[in-house]
C-alpha cells in the first residue's frame, strides 16, 4: 500500500520543521518523501532509527550503495551534493567508516577537549564583556554570542587563525545546510569550500601546530594501515566543518529561546531544581540542531517499520520526530520538561554512529550558558517564538536570528 502513496515532498526552506513531522507521522513511521527533486524514505520512529545507526544494511556510502549517484543522475546542483561527494567517515560504511573514524577519534580525544575548556572560558567572557557594553538594550544573540561562541573555538581547534578564513569558511558552510540554494549558489559553494580546505592544508603543511588539522596530516602518513588519502584528508576536515559549530550554534539558540519562553522551567533552574545539563539534553530532545540526518542507503532490500524499503533507495532519519516520539517519549513527549527522567535522544546519533563532538558541544554549552545567565539573570526574548524566523534548511533546526533584552 506504501508504494501507491504519493511522496511528501519536503519544504527546502524548512519554515514549519514541526509541522511536518506530524503530517510525515500520520503517514506512517517510514514513509516516501522527495528532497529537492531527489527521491528518499523518511522514518519517523526512535525506535527504527536506533535501530537503524547499527544495521549493516543501512550504508552511508553512495559511491558502493545509491544508484542514483553511481550513474551519475545525482547532479552537482543538488544541495546535498558536496556532502556525498565527499570522501570520510559520514560517507563510509564497514570497515570504511572504522578506519576513517578512528583516525578522527584519536585526534578529537576527551584530553584535547578538556584541554580547551580554558579557551572556552575566554572567549566567552570576551563575548560577554562586549555584551555588557550593550546592557538594556535589544541584540541579535545570533552573530553576537551562540554562533560567536562555537566558531571561535572550533577555529582554535582547527588552528584556522586568519579571519578572512574564518568569514569564508562561515558563509560556505551556511551554504552547505541551505537546502533552498540555487544551482548556481550550491556550485560556488562546493568550489569555494574546497579551496579553503586546500589552503589550510598548505599553511597547515608548512607550519605545523598543535592543532587538529596538523594532527590529521601527520595521520595522513602514519604507517599500520590507517594512512589517509589526500582526498579523505579533504573530506574529513570538510565534515568537521560541518559538524563542529553550526550544530552546536543553534544548540545554544534552541536552548536559550526554549527556556526563556517557560517561565516555570526557568524558576527550577533558578532555584537548581534542575540544572544546566538537565537543559542541553532536554533541548537536544525536543528541539535538536539537526531536523532530519542526511542520508542513509539501503546496501540490501530492508524492512523497516512493516515496509520494504528495496536496494538502492535513500533515507533521511528524522531527529526531530524521534525527539518528540511519543511511543518512546511517552504522551507529554511534545512537552518540553526538563525533570524528565527519559532524555535518551538521539541528536548525536547512536553506537558506532555517535558524534564525535558531542562532548565537546556539551562542554561548550554549559559555560556559555551558566555565564550568559549569570551576568543578565533578567535577560527575556525581544520577540514572541512565532515571530522568529528558521533558517532555511529542511537539515538543520534553528534560528536566522535570536533578538533579546539584556535586562
Amino acid at each position: 500500500m506504501e508504494n501507491t502513496i504519493q511522496s511528501y515532498i519536503m519544504d527546502p526552506k524548512g519554515r514549519d520543521v514541526y509541522g511536518e513531522v506530524a503530517q510525515l507521522r500520520q503517514r506512517g513511521d517510514v514513509t516516501r518523501v522527495e528532497l529537492n527533486g531527489v527521491p528518499a524514505w523518511a522514518v519517523t520512529s526512535y525506535a527504527i532509527q536506533k535501530k537503524m545507526f547499527s544495521d549493516p544494511c543501512v550504508s552511508r556510502d553512495p559511491r558502493k550503495h545509491w544508484p542514483a549517484w553511481i550513474d551519475g543522475k545525482i547532479p552537482r546542483e543538488w544541495p546535498l551534493f558536496t556532502w556525498l561527494d565527499a570522501q570520510n567517515m559520514f560517507t563510509a560504511h564497514g570497515s570504511e567508516h572504522r578506519r576513517l573514524r578512528g583516525i578522527v577519534s584519536k585526534t578529537l580525544t576527551p584530553r584535547r577537549v578538556e584541554a580547551l575548556r580554558p579557551s572556552i572560558e575566554e572567549i566567552t567572557f570576551d563575548c560577554l564583556n562586549k555584551l555588557t557594553s550593550q546592557r538594556g538594550k535589544i541584540v541579535d544573540l545570533c552573530p553576537e554570542y551562540t554562533q560567536e561562541i562555537p566558531i571561535r573555538v572550533f577555529c582554535e581547534l582547527m588552528g584556522i587563525t586568519e579571519a578572512g578564513m574564518r568569514e569564508r569558511m562561515c558563509r560556505c558552510v551556511r551554504g552547505l545546510f541551505h537546502t533552498a540554494a540555487t544551482p548556481e549558489e550550491v556550485v560556488r559553494t562546493h568550489a569555494e569550500i574546497h579551496t579553503i580546505i586546500k589552503e589550510l592544508i598548505s599553511a597547515k603543511g608548512q607550519k605545523p601546530g598543535d592543532d587538529l588539522t596538523s594532527a590529521l596530516i601527520v595521520a595522513r602518513t602514519e604507517e599500520g594501515g590507517s594512512q589517509l588519502s589526500e582526498d579523505e584528508l579533504i573530506g574529513t576536515i570538510l565534515v568537521l566543518m560541518m559538524g563542529g559549530y553550526e550544530t552546536t550554534a543553534h544548540l545554544f539558540g534552541n536552548a536559550i529561546v526554549t527556556i526563556l519562553s517557560r517561565p516555570d522551567q526557568m524558576e527550577l533552574l533558578r532555584n537548581s531544581v534542575i540544572t544546566w545539563h538537565d537543559v542541553i539534553e532536554e533541548t537536544l530532545r525536543y528541539e535538536p540542531s539537526v531536523a532530519n540526518l542526511p542520508l542513509r542507503f539501503a546496501a540490501e532490500d530492508i524492512e523497516l517499520g512493516g515496509v520494504t524499503i528495496p536496494k538502492g533507495d535513500a533515507i533521511i532519519v528524522g531527529l526531530a520526530a524521534a525527539g518528540r516520539d511519543p511511543a518512546f517519549f511517552g504522551a507529554d513527549a511534545e512537552q518540553f520538561d526538563a525533570t524528565r527522567p527519559n532524555k535518551r535522544h538521539l541528536a548525536f546519533g547512536h553506537g558506532v554512529h555517535v558524534c564525535l563532538g558531542a562532548l565537546l558541544a556539551r562542554v561548550e554549552a554549559e559555560i556559555a550558558f551558566s555565564h550568559l545567565f549569570d551576568r543578565f539573570p533578567q535577560i527575556e526574548l525581544a520577540e514572541p517564538t512565532q515571530n522568529l524566523e528558521p533558517v532555511e534548511s529542511w537539515i538543520m533546526n534553528g534560528f536566522r536570528a535570536l533578538p533579546v533584552r539584556l535586562s
